[in-house]
């Protein structure tokens, strides 16, 4: 919930004219606005590289569930993306597990690529359980699902600690979950769908940790808080992100 109509659309501009500019070759741009940005974030997205998410939804294809919004909604105004399950959403806004998983096969049925967001609290970390809670999270989201429905699914994983604490997991903290995520994909599903799922780190990534972050063998990328507010962070970023990510 953070800027106003008029600071997005700098923000989407702004990106939108930096990868113009660009030829990215090695990565993809996404921003997830509020939604009452997102139709004209689409339309400020000209940019192939350049893709636009939705910040959650429902799981329910209509009906009586004020300020919702659903998976038609955003495709109709040419969304691509959603934020599912983020620690937010679960922390904050009391969201389960089971709703988690209704929301991916709401996303994953409907043909849009789900952010799959896990990640565990600072008591799991210090007690030795982060392991356990985020294969929890992973085992139950995912229930159900063949291989073939997961291959564009994108896992972000989020340590709780980290996100608006200014605490940031170390490289090694960070390589280490991802290796898990990835080991646990494939000891489910493939090996190969474990290597194609993109799995991102999301806790207080900005300009200054960004480039040890990213040059960690499993991480694939960063879902951005704090620093994808300002118009210079963010494309920064983006920067890094060329440089390192392969």
């Amino acid at each position: 919930m953070n800027l106003s109509p008029k600071e997005g659309e700098e923000l989407v501009k702004a990106s939108n004219a930096y990868v113009e500019s660009h030829a990215l070759a090695h990565i993809e741009v996404v921003i997830a606005p509020p939604f009452i940005q997102l139709k004209d974030a689409v339309k400020n997205a000209t940019e192939d590289r350049i893709s636009i998410a939705a910040q959650n939804m429902n799981e329910n294809d209509n009906g009586a569930f004020t300020g919702e919004i659903s998976a038609s909604m955003l495709q109709e105004v040419g969304v691509e993306l959603v934020i599912i399950g983020h620690s937010e959403r679960r922390e904050v806004l009391g969201e389960s597990n089971d709703q988690v998983h209704a929301k991916l096969k709401k996303a994953l049925s409907s043909n849009l690529y789900p952010i799959l967001c896990v990640g565990e609290k600072l008591e799991d970390r210090k007690s030795g359980n982060h392991f356990d809670f985020v294969q929890g999270q992973l085992d139950s989201a995912l229930a159900g699902f063949s291989g073939d429905e997961l291959s564009s699914l994108v896992i972000a994983y989020e340590p709780i600690w980290a996100i608006g604490t200014g605490e940031t997991a170390s490289p090694a903290q960070a390589q280490e979950m991802h290796a898990f995520i990835r080991k646990h994909i494939s000891s489910i599903y493939t090996a190969t769908l474990a290597d194609e799922v993109s799995v991102l780190y999301g806790g207080s990534v900005k300009p200054e940790n960004a480039k040890e972050i990213f040059a960690q063998p499993d991480v694939d990328g960063g879902l951005i808080g704090g620093a994808s507010t300002k118009v210079e962070s963010f494309i920064e970023l983006i920067k890094i992100g060329e440089s390192v990510l392969r």
